[in-house]
C-alpha cells in the first residue's frame, strides 16, 4: 500500500494507505451504511460520479466474484474504507477487491478515520472531494483546488453516460439460493424497461416473475416504445439530478395513462417531475440497507435499500398523486401512486442486492397490474 489522501472542498484532509489503482479522481463525496454488499454497490450505475464512504468498519474479507456484480463495470469514483482486510475468505470469491480496483481504474484508500468523515458530511452535507494514491497524495493544496473545480451533481444529467446505446432482451433469472425462483415464460407480457442506469437484479425481478423484458436506451421516444406494444413499462435508477433528464420526464408524460408504469429512485423521481411535481438535493441523502419506510396504504414498515442523493419536495403539486410511502428517518416522500393514471413508484430499491427483501411484494404488484391490463385487452 502507498500513500492515500481523500481532499474536501472545504479545505478538510483525511489521510490513509493507498490501494488500487494509483493516481487521482474526483467525485462527490457521500457514505453508505450497508454492513455487506460492497461490490453490489461499486457495480451500481447510480453511484457514477461519486467516491463512496462504507462506514461499516472491515471491508474486503469476502473478496469479489463475477456473480454480484449488478453492472458491466465499476461506477464509483473512488472508494474509502475504516479498515481493508488482508485475508480473503469465501467459497464464492475469484479475486482480491484491492485487485479488482486495481484492473479497473479505481482508487481505494483504507486507514481512514470514516466515523470522523461520516460525522462531517452529515454536518456539512455531501461535498466535491479528490482522492489520490500515490504520488498525487503529496500535494494536498492542489488535491483540495481540483476537488473545487470538479463539477458539482445539482443539475448535471449523467444518464447519457450510463446508459445502454442499443435495445436488449434481457432473460436471466436470479439464483435460487438466494431467491424464490419463479418460471421463466418467454411469451409472458412484454416490458419496456427504461435504462437509466439499471441494476440487473431489478432485471431478474421481473423475469423470475415470467415477465419478457426489452431493455431501451434512456432516449428512446413514447411513440417508439408504444409502438412495441408493451404490457408495461419500468422506469430504471440511475445517477445525477433528474430535473436535468428533461427527455426521459417528456417521454414518460407521453406515457402516462396509456400503459402500467412503475418507478424506482430515479425512475420515481421522473414520475415525479412528468406528474409536474419538484425534486430537490439532499443534505447528504439516503444510502444503505437499513432504512425504515412506512407504506401508508398497509401501516407496515419495510426496512429498505437506498441510494440516492435527490427527493420529491414534500410541498410538491404532483398532479393528483397519492403518497404510499415515507421515510420515518425524515418523512421524506418514498412512494407515490396515481391510480387513473395507472403509475405507482418509490425511491428506495425494493430489488436490494444488496440489503434485505420487505419490499419485494411491489414487483409482485406491478405484475398484477401488468397482467391485469393485458386481461382486460383481451
Amino acid at each position: 500500500m502507498g500513500t492515500g489522501l481523500l481532499a474536501l472542498e472545504d479545505g478538510r484532509i483525511f489521510t490513509g494507505l493507498g490501494w488500487g489503482a494509483e493516481g487521482v479522481q474526483t467525485g462527490e463525496l457521500v457514505f453508505n451504511t450497508s454492513m455487506t454488499g460492497y461490490q453490489e454497490i461499486l457495480t451500481d450505475p447510480s453511484y457514477y460520479q461519486q467516491i463512496v464512504t462504507m462506514t461499516v468498519s472491515h471491508v474486503g474479507n469476502t473478496g469479489v466474484n463475477l456473480e454480484d456484480a449488478e453492472s458491466e463495470r465499476v461506477w464509483v469514483s473512488g472508494f474509502v474504507v475504516r479498515s481493508l482486510s488482508p485475508v480473503v475468505s469465501n467459497w464464492r470469491e475469484t479475486g482480491t477487491l484491492d485487485e479488482y480496483l486495481k484492473g479497473r481504474g479505481v482508487i481505494g484508500i483504507s486507514d481512514v478515520a470514516t466515523r470522523a468523515l461520516v460525522r462531517h458530511i452529515r454536518s456539512q452535507g455531501v461535498m466535491r472531494a479528490a482522492i489520490a494514491n500515490g504520488d498525487a497524495a503529496n500535494d494536498p493544496t492542489a488535491l483540495i483546488e481540483m476537488a473545487r473545480n470538479s463539477p458539482d451533481m445539482s443539475g448535471w444529467n449523467l444518464v447519457d453516460d450510463v446508459t445502454c446505446t442499443e435495445p436488449y432482451n434481457w432473460t436471466e433469472r436470479s439464483d435460487p439460493q438466494w431467491y424464490r425462483n419463479h418460471h421463466y415464460d418467454p411469451t409472458g407480457p412484454l416490458i419496456v424497461a427504461y435504462d437509466y442506469g439499471i441494476k440487473r437484479n431489478i432485471l431478474r425481478m421481473m423475469t423470475d416473475r415470467g415477465l419478457r423484458v426489452t431493455v431501451v436506451p434512456a432516449h428512446t421516444s413514447a411513440d417508439d416504445v408504444l409502438a412495441m406494444n408493451p404490457a408495461g413499462v419500468f422506469l430504471s435508477n440511475g445517477p445525477g439530478d433528474p430535473a436535468a433528464v428533461t427527455y426521459a420526464i417528456n417521454n414518460v408524460k407521453g406515457l402516462l395513462g396509456k400503459v402500467p408504469i412503475f418507478g424506482i429512485c430515479l425512475g420515481h423521481q421522473i414520475v415525479a417531475l412528468a406528474l409536474d411535481g419538484k425534486t430537490e438535493k439532499m443534505p447528504f441523502g439516503h444510502r444503505g440497507g437499513n432504512q425504515p419506510v412506512k407504506n401508508l396504504l398497509t401501516g407496515v414498515v419495510e426496512i429498505s435499500s437506498h441510494n440516492h442523493g435527490f427527493a420529491v419536495r414534500a410541498d410538491s403539486d404532483v398532479g393528483g398523486a397519492e403518497v404510499t410511502h415515507v421515510n420515518l428517518n425524515d418523512h421524506t416522500i418514498e412512494g407515490l401512486r396515481h391510480v387513473g393514471l395507472g403509475v405507482f413508484s418509490v425511491q428506495y430499491h425494493p430489488e436490494a442486492s444488496p440489503g434485505p427483501h420487505d419490499s419485494l411484494y411491489l414487483f409482485d404488484e406491478f405484475v398484477g397490474r401488468v397482467k391485469h391490463e393485458v386481461v382486460s385487452a383481451e
